[in-house]
């Protein structure tokens, strides 16, 4: 197939610098079109990261002479691009997402800004893909004919989501109660002071613990009437804690559910767990999305965060709980599964359900 041209706002921190070794020998994407701060407007990308390419690997070649656009150069991405990625910052995200969506383009997006909105889908695909069944109904709303915008959640949701919702589906959700131990990474670069962090965890995260509770709901919930209405009777309590790791957000869940089950029903669920990514064969899509170590000291962020190419989530230590009914602990990659990979997976479903088109 001819692949589709793409854009990536942002192109040049931490995010964006994942989204493009994630791009690179992409079998559906090409990226053709680059934009970032006005700082870097007019430079090759090269010139605008020296210094500042913060992966292990090289540069990709393909990237090193592309200019960056400035964010304002909507004509330049419409020629150029099928739809944009968006890695930008939230200020990025509030002042430009619309503007790009407006002028036709689907806006795939990282950032929280648009999240809580009630015509937006926040896409962990293989929980909620029907939530992009609230596409048109965005269009309409915001009067656009051809662009729209969707999300990704939190980088720490996926952790215990993915586990979270095969069980919900079939034993029902009451009540969850979650500890997240959150890598450095997820505060982007250059993040948390060397000095506050080392020999430390700090037990806040701006606007974390809000995020952890809410987002999940809308994960959740239905579409109906032109909406997606937050799940109701579920409660979530989060505490989030930012550690000395520097990827990988590792979650400690106690949960309660309407019917409870026995450990064996759980671990059956998450070892047949196949949500729609995986039917579809979807080029990001972990084969696997849910492995089970049964070790009592996994999973941990160095040994587990890898699994799938960074796409997969890792569960451990499930067992009873004396308050609620059972306890486990999980664990994502919060650059890759809680970042750009979601960002492109979330893509590739658009684009396989039609959402995004190939012209």
């Amino acid at each position: 197939m001819k692949k589709i041209p793409v854009g990536l706002l942002g192109a040049t921190g931490v995010v964006g610098q994942h989204y493009l070794q994630l791009l690179l020998n992409h079998p559906w994407f090409e990226v053709t079109f680059l934009a970032a701060s006005d700082y870097s407007t007019g430079k090759t990308y090269q010139e605008a990261v020296q210094g500042k390419w913060r992966l292990p690997s090289s540069i990709p070649t393909q990237y090193l002479s592309m200019r960056l656009n400035s964010l304002n150069d909507l004509s330049q991405a419409v020629d150029r691009c099928g739809f944009v990625f968006s890695a930008m910052n939230n200020e990025g995200a509030k002042n430009y997402e619309e503007k790009y969506a407006a002028a036709g383009l689907p806006v795939i997006s990282n950032a929280s800004y648009h999240r809580a909105a009630n015509d937006v889908p926040m896409l962990i695909p293989e929980i909620n893909a029907e939530h992009i069944e609230i596409i048109p109904f965005q269009q309409k709303n915001r009067g656009w004919a051809k662009g729209f915008i969707a999300v990704k959640p939190n980088c720490s949701i996926q952790s215990y989501m993915i586990p979270l919702a095969p069980l919900h589906s079939k034993f029902g959700l009451s009540k969850v109660q979650v500890t997240t131990l959150q890598a450095v990474s997820g505060a982007g670069y250059p993040g948390v002071s060397s000095l506050d962090i080392s020999d430390n965890v700090i037990p806040f995260i701006p606007n974390e613990e809000e995020k952890s509770e809410q987002e999940p709901l809308k994960i959740l919930g239905k579409l109906t009437l032109g909406q997606i209405l937050p799940a109701q009777n579920i409660l979530f309590s989060a505490h989030c804690n930012r550690v000395p790791v520097i990827d990988g957000h590792l979650a400690c869940i106690s949960t309660e559910f309407v019917k409870k089950p026995s450990q064996q029903e759980i671990l059956e669920e998450w070892e047949n767990f196949q949500g729609l990514p995986q039917h579809l064969n979807l080029p990001s899509a972990p084969k696997k999305a849910i492995f089970y170590k049964d070790e009592t000291d996994r999973p941990q962020p160095r040994l587990d965060r890898h699994l799938e190419g960074g796409m997969a989530v890792a569960v451990g230590r499930l067992r009873e709980c004396p308050i609620m009914q059972y306890k486990f602990v999980c664990l994502s990659h919060n650059t890759i599964r809680g970042a750009a990979g979601g960002g492109i997976l979330n893509a590739e479903l658009l684009y396989k359900m039609g959402y995004i088109s190939n012209h």
